[in-house]
């Protein structure tokens, strides 16, 4: 049977999926994803996925993919990231028979992507990306999709867009805004973008950025006329968010734990999603927080859930006593709503008084004794001090800089890795 393509391929082999959970690492695990279908989900992505280590690394595919298969978790797209055509497409056929597409991640923003050489980084590389869409598209039984951030240029973006058409690419998401817009410089994403790229290809369209609602979904298609809509945010914060509706967080977060049961996943992944669930609730009852932070198992975790859900009935029955909320904190924290990022203006030095993160973070830190990250190093090792002044103190090498701490002769061959500057680190520990 042929491979189906374009708009065959979204309305029979994705069923004409309008609601999508979008590719989040660590995040859209199959245990997230099976709630999220449970409430509306038509289609999800696993968690971007590195393809040079799914190629060469056996556990690495059974704990991401091969383990995961369940009959409920179809239509299911894999995302890759990858930035050579050939471990692209070896990964893509290790991965087609598990899903019904393979996604090439071109939208990742983050530092770790610009190290890596992958992702929103691959965009202005168009003979790359073009040799890697058209070698999938040869190689592979199923379709290649992509997942794209837009440049600042609307008429660029939508000969990108093209471009990945043309290359072999069956269906596009558009993620609205630029690969700067990222953290608190995120900002809204322009549908307009969006909406050039959809008039100018000819294969299905997903718009990404915006969505905190149903009706932000519907208005997305109707403004945009996508073929559907991906949420990342959105549904973390409220899995329900397709079905229109903001049912108490207990509801889901129980719901999602006892799916972790039966498919469980790392303990890293509950909590994040714990933390996200019930994130406003947290600003509240703040002493909860370092609770769930702490634990260990997937049981601590359901007792600190638990203990969030009374907290919340109390909340809840002095509300309909009359009593009014404290300060700007949401009155109705126990309900799935979505968190609202501070803009760029928000964000900037002109309204935060001048200050950078750093200085943000060192006057945090001071108001403790400790940053956040010697204050979790203390957690798993309590008797540990960082008070400078029990440190040891050692004599510095003329040469290197390092301690001086060898009382015996130094061999020659470590004497010249000295004064080359090589501090004796072994070129393979160098090599990355």
């Amino acid at each position: 049977m042929p491979k189906l393509q374009g708009f065959e391929f979204w309305s029979r082999t994705l069923g004409g999926a309008r609601h999508v959970v979008a590719p989040m690492v660590d995040q859209s695990e199959l245990a997230w994803r099976l709630l999220s279908r449970r409430h509306g989900a038509q289609l999800c992505y696993t968690p971007m996925l590195h393809a040079q280590v799914f190629v060469r690394d056996a556990n690495y595919r059974k704990e991401n993919l091969y383990c995961d298969v369940c009959p409920e978790d179809r239509p299911l797209i894999v995302q890759f990231c990858a930035n050579d055509p050939e471990v692209f497409v070896q990964a893509a056929l290790l991965a087609q028979d598990y899903c019904d597409a393979i996604d090439l991640n071109l939208g990742c923003p983050q530092m770790i992507a610009k190290r890596g050489h992958y992702g929103a980084f691959l965009q202005e590389e168009w003979d790359l990306l073009q040799r890697m869409i058209q070698l999938a598209h040869e190689k592979l039984s199923v379709p290649v999709t992509c997942k794209i951030r837009v440049f600042s240029e609307i008429d660029k973006t939508v000969r990108y867009a093209q471009m990945l058409e043309k290359a072999g690419c069956q269906l596009v998401t558009v993620h609205g805004r630029t690969k700067e817009q990222k953290g608190p410089l995120s900002g809204a994403a322009s549908w307009e973008h969006i909406k050039a790229v959809r008039k100018a290809v000819a294969i299905p369209v997903f718009a990404n950025g915006n969505i905190r609602s149903l009706q932000d979904v519907e208005r997305c298609i109707q403004d945009t006329g996508v073929q559907g809509v991906m949420s990342a945010e959105g549904n973390l914060h409220n899995p329900a968010l397709f079905e229109g509706r903001s049912p108490a967080v207990w509801e889901l977060a129980e719901e999602y734990l006892d799916i972790v049961r039966l498919h469980p996943c790392p303990l890293s992944c509950v909590r994040a999603h714990l933390f996200k669930l019930w994130h406003h609730t947290l600003q509240v009852h703040q002493q909860l927080r370092d609770e769930l932070a702490k634990v260990k198992t997937l049981e601590g975790i359901a007792a600190v859930s638990q203990a969030l859900k009374l907290r919340c009935q109390e909340d809840m029955s002095r509300q309909e006593e009359g009593a009014q909320p404290a300060g700007d904190l949401p009155f109705f924290h126990w309900i799935c709503q979505p968190y609202v990022r501070p803009g760029p203006r928000e964000g900037s030095k002109e309204n935060s008084g001048g200050c950078s993160k750093r200085a943000l973070e060192e006057e945090e830190a001071s108001t403790d004794g400790l940053s956040k990250n010697k204050q979790k190093k203390q957690l798993r090792n309590p008797h540990k001090t960082f008070d400078p002044s029990l440190k040891p103190k050692y004599a510095k090498c003329d040469q290197c800089g390092n301690p001086k701490v060898c009382v015996q002769p130094v061999p020659r061959l470590l004497q010249e890795a000295c004064l080359q500057g090589d501090r004796g680190l072994p070129r393979s520990r160098t090599a990355f």
